[in-house]
């Protein structure tokens, strides 16, 4: 699987050579709603592990490892996880829960437009990209990962196993949700770290606990929000907006959606303000396009 090419998977899904579901498994309405009860809630519409039609093969078995990588980072892939962060923290039930930053069909978007980066990308650099920066790969011991490394080919195959049925370039109509609208966007100067903390401490604690640093679950918790065990400052989540969007729509749990835009946006400009692992590289982001106005710890450009 070392040498799996986004071209050969390409293939794999335009020929249907792996046994695939049938295509209404994709639909929205398939998705794991965002409101499951707390009992229910780790239930996946589609498991892989539990898939015997994949059988024994190659592509099979790294599509199997690709999910458990996805759902177990830190443990499965050490050696590109700097913190105690799994891809599931952020991308919840496997990556197919609705407004839960979902992936199914995430393969059919890529090659994509980056505009942190400002080049085009494939769905590995993406993956690279997360292990580097949400999964914080640039700490001390980390080995750094390639668009070709085990670990990155095996998390694109589970992902490309999740797109199939879909064309290249198809739209993803559960894809983009996770925002604040523009007319509702607080300007970072008008946000309050006290009152996000207020608001943290009432209505999110419960689960990610006063410090930050998550409360267990059963044999689950969540991933520390700040901290050296948390994303690192060049990570999506530590732009404000971003964060404000994926707690608007994905929280709390089991009641997401109760919080408002405003709410959403002094609790994520709270977590953001607390210290956590610097990403070494932030020169070199954004040099095409314009610095984002919630990118509070890159240095303003005259």
């Amino acid at each position: 699987m070392r040498h799996v090419t986004m071209m050969f998977l390409w293939t794999i899904l335009a020929t249907g050579a792996l046994p695939a579901q049938s295509a209404d498994t994709l639909a929205p309405g398939r998705l794991i709603p965002a409101t499951s009860a707390m009992e229910t809630a780790w239930d996946l519409p589609r498991d892989p592990m539990a898939d015997t039609s994949l059988g024994a093969s190659v592509l099979g078995r790294e599509i199997r490892r690709g999910y458990e990588i996805f759902v177990r980072t830190p443990k499965e892939a050490p050696r590109f996880t700097g913190n105690a962060l799994s891809c599931n923290n952020c991308h919840l039930n496997a990556g197919q829960r609705e407004k839960a930053l979902p992936l199914v069909g995430i393969a059919a978007a890529f090659p994509e437009y980056n505009k942190r980066q400002g080049i085009l990308i494939s769905l590995e650099d993406r993956i690279v990209g997360c292990f580097l920066r949400s999964l914080n790969a640039t700490a001390k011991g980390s080995a750094q990962p390639t668009a070709s490394s085990r670990e990155v080919l095996a998390v694109s195959a589970y992902l490309t196993w999740l797109s199939q049925g879909r064309e290249l370039g198809a739209l993803l109509p559960w894809r983009g949700h996770n925002t604040i609208e523009k007319k509702n966007v607080v300007p970072i100067a008008a946000l309050d770290a006290r009152k996000g903390r207020a608001l943290y401490v009432e209505r999110c604690a419960n689960c990610h606990g006063e410090d930050g640093q998550g409360v267990a679950i059963g044999d689950r918790k969540p991933g520390p929000l700040w901290g050296p065990r948390s994303w690192n400052d060049g990570a999506g989540a530590a732009r404000v907006y971003t964060l404000a969007g994926m707690i608007r729509h994905d929280m709390p749990y089991i009641d997401p959606g109760s919080l408002t835009d405003e709410e959403a946006q002094h609790i994520a400009y709270f977590i953001d303000t607390q210290p956590r692992p610097v990403f070494p590289f932030k020169a070199s982001d954004y040099k095409r396009e314009a610095l984002p106005d919630d990118a509070l710890y890159y240095h303003k450009r005259p």
